[in-house]
């Protein structure tokens, strides 16, 4: 791949969902080795991206050099998913997805963390977010202590 090719943010396709699954379960899977091992296989979050993701959310992928890099998944004022490819994280990628986001948002948006993924909070902490709520994780199917989180637009004068 050539990496000077700059990264463009497009709509996702159902093309897309193979590489949105591997997406989803490799960074996970490196970014959150607290949760338990993957129930599902490809095959099967594949099916979930194209039957529930896609039709659901509106959903961009990055894209360099013809390959799906990372996605984000906006449910109304939701941000549902925001995943990257772990060998390319840090390199303004998901920075690139989350303005995406922002741009297509209604002037807000929430989304939930894991209390223990650190680096994900800070990354949103970086661009606004603030804590709204930490709960002990009752709410989610894992049981893990999570947080909702923040970000409205600047108000424009």
């Amino acid at each position: 791949m050539n990496t000077e090719e700059l990264v463009k943010i497009r709509s996702a396709e159902v093309a897309d969902a193979s590489d949105i699954a591997h997406i989803h379960m490799a960074s996970r899977a490196a970014s959150m080795p607290y949760l338990p091992p993957q129930k599902r296989n490809h095959a099967q979050v594949k099916k979930w991206a194209e039957e529930v993701l896609l039709k659901e959310c509106r959903t961009w992928v990055a894209v360099q050099g013809g390959e799906v890099l990372g996605y984000a998944a906006l449910d109304g004022d939701l941000l549902e998913h925001l995943y990257l490819r772990p060998d390319f994280r840090r390199r303004g990628i998901g920075t690139l997805l989350l303005d995406q986001v922002k741009q297509n948002s209604p002037g807000r948006l929430i989304l939930h963390v894991f209390q223990l993924n650190t680096d994900a909070r800070e990354f949103y902490r970086h661009h606004g977010f603030t804590v709204l709520e930490s709960t002990d994780g009752s709410r989610n199917m894992e049981n893990l202590p999570d947080q909702t989180l923040e970000w409205t637009a600047p108000e424009v004068k």
